[in-house]
């Protein structure tokens, strides 16, 4: 069986990114989330494609380092687990968890694991957000099949965290 992992990732914006266009995204963005559902539906079309561009936006590590650091961890994770990886994010870039999804499936995969580098339970990417996008791949694949390895355990997050901290705590360090 075919297994390909997901790794949804947050996403950041591209330093490039041109101004008045992120300020009229942001802008519309908080419009719709005030609006009426009929004022929404003249705002839904602006946001989609200011979305899509930023989204789109040609990523390079000077212009979007977090997009280069996540492709870096994709490569690495693929490396170690000998299989293939597609970086997905959250919000920001593509492709997005949802095409992400979609992807693996085109590729041939009958086992889609998702993966999410946010430790912390509470946030609405992890929570909500991906859970939600894994559903609607299940509705749509019925004959895949999808594992979401979220949430971490809390004693694993700790130890990767203090060994994390014996990195870089020289004092605890022979010379």
């Amino acid at each position: 069986m075919k297994t390909i992992i997901v790794l949804a990732m947050h996403g950041a914006l591209p330093d490039d990114f041109p101004r008045h266009e992120l300020d009229m995204f942001f802008s519309l963005r908080a419009q719709f989330k005030r609006a009426t559902p009929e004022e929404r539906s003249q705002l839904e079309e602006q946001l989609r494609t200011l979305e899509r561009r930023i989204r789109t936006w040609p990523r390079t590590a000077a212009n979007d380092p977090f997009y280069a650091a996540s492709q870096a961890i994709g490569t690495e994770l693929s490396r170690l687990t000998g299989r293939e990886v597609i970086v997905a994010f959250n919000e920001f870039c593509a492709p997005d968890v949802g095409e992400g999804l979609e992807l693996a499936v085109q590729r041939g995969a009958r086992r889609i694991i998702v993966l999410t580098p946010m430790l912390t339970r509470g946030g609405d990417h992890a929570e909500k957000e991906i859970p939600a996008a894994i559903e609607h791949a299940r509705q749509r694949y019925p004959e895949v099949t999808f594992v979401y390895a979220w949430p971490f355990a809390d004693k694993a997050i700790a130890r990767f965290l203090a060994d994390q901290i014996a990195r870089f705590d020289i004092s605890e360090r022979v010379l």
